[in-house]
């Protein structure tokens, strides 16, 4: 059964969240990657390095995982719905400010800025996502909710490729701020989760006594949480060692104009919408593990196309390649960490472990500017050393990890029609 097959036996009510949860992580990945295209642009700007500016990156990734904290204890506390909403206008100013930046050190303080908003979003819309479905759908709407991250990457590309000769790097941040009209449709057409619902009556107690109460949860449940967070460490840095500098790439190394950098990008991330849907379907039937690993893998034979070719023609056939393997393993980590999590702590415990693996490797982005600059600008060898080693590694540690593949998160998930 197909992806929209799938989709079709949902309730109206139940479409509207998994779309709001999808829309608030596609636009939040827009927002992250317009950074990406224009390191080299704010470097001049600023008088400074790309790899100086790639900080800014390396700042919302550590950032991030305050946001997962912070507004995951809210979510838990006080719900997913309206803790989501707060959060999408959160990451929308911080981006439109950013386009204002008068100075490289505000721009860095902006970015960390937002870091924490983007560390929210994902940890609550997937446990709003997850708690609103039936566990037969959870694998499917996984690898569609996975995909909002390179559907705003290739957002992102398109914006870049038609507007940013036009605007520069200010209008396109300005132009991020659009995602403030999602929170719009949160509140008129999605529901609260009902498995939060289902656990209201213990969450009486304040805040502070909420938070005790997650980290009673969190001891207990320690050993799952450590691995969590390497293997979530492995993916970030799967993912952003793979993304992040792969358009410095091709404009510095391959001299490519923005025209041209967009397109590849976008090819790419089509690549990865592939990727993610098909293999978070196909988990269901394999199991989350066995697809984690095998994606990571089919990664390895691609990386000399992605990395080492001279034509346009064939860096976009690497990169449309090695995106459906990054963001198939991807594609099945909104279901796998919801299974893994406790129901007490759904809000907070998936986007934590996400966020702090992303604080594990934030220095991704820097360090392979480094390697790139002290070979002479080798960003081939750069991208390639860190995705061969980072694939191994992840396929070893969801070999070896746990699973819990249609475990029931509470009897009070509703059906989907017609059930």
């Amino acid at each position: 059964m197909s992806i929209l097959s799938e989709l079709r036996t949902l309730t109206p009510k139940q479409r509207n969240t998994v779309l709001a949860s999808y829309l608030g992580w596609t636009l939040d990945a827009f927002d992250f990657f317009i950074l990406v295209f224009v390191l080299k642009d704010v470097a001049a700007e600023f008088s400074t390095s790309v790899k100086a500016v790639s900080y800014a990156i390396a700042l919302t990734l550590m950032m991030r995982p305050v946001g997962a904290l912070v507004f995951g204890l809210a979510a838990d506390r006080f719900g997913r719905r309206p803790v989501l909403m707060a959060n999408v206008l959160f990451y929308s100013l911080m981006e439109l400010l950013s386009g204002f930046a008068p100075s490289m050190t505000a721009l860095l303080i902006l970015r960390a800025l937002f870091g924490i908003a983007m560390g929210g979003e994902w940890g609550i819309g997937a446990s709003l996502a997850m708690e609103s479905i039936p566990p037969r759908l959870r694998g499917p709407v996984s690898g569609l909710l996975q995909t909002g991250y390179p559907t705003g990457y290739l957002i992102a590309s398109v914006v870049f490729a038609l507007f940013f000769e036009h605007i520069g790097w200010r209008g396109m941040f300005i132009l991020g701020a659009a995602p403030a009209l999602l929170v719009l449709y949160i509140r008129r057409g999605v529901e609260e989760s009902p498995v939060f619902i289902a656990h209201a009556e213990k969450r009486a107690e304040g805040l502070v006594a909420h938070a005790k109460d997650m980290a009673r949860i969190g001891r207990k449940h320690i050993w799952l949480f450590l691995y969590s967070i390497l293997l979530m460490a492995a993916f970030n840095a799967f993912s952003h060692g793979t993304q992040d500098l792969y358009p410095t790439f091709l404009r510095e190394q391959h001299s490519f104009d923005a025209h041209s950098v967009g397109i590849i990008v976008i090819i790419g991330n089509i690549g990865a919408i592939i990727g993610g849907l098909t293999s978070g379907t196909l988990s269901e039937r394999f199991g989350r593990r066995r697809m984690i690993a095998t994606m990571a893998l089919l990664a390895l034979p691609v990386i000399p196309l992605w990395a080492y070719s001279s034509t346009p023609i064939f860096l976009a056939l690497g990169a449309f390649l090695i995106q459906i393997a990054v963001q198939g393993a991807w594609g099945i980590v909104p279901a796998h960490l919801n299974e893994l999590s406790p129901n007490e702590v759904r809000g907070t415990f998936p986007g934590f472990a996400y966020q702090l693996g992303n604080l594990i490797v934030s220095l991704a982005a820097p360090l392979q500017a480094a390697l790139a600059e002290g070979r002479g600008g080798d960003y081939s060898f750069a991208l390639a050393s860190v995705a061969a080693a980072v694939a191994v590694v992840l396929a070893l540690l969801a070999t070896l990890g746990v699973e819990k593949h249609g475990v029931a998160f509470t009897s009070t998930t509703p059906p989907p029609a017609g059930d």
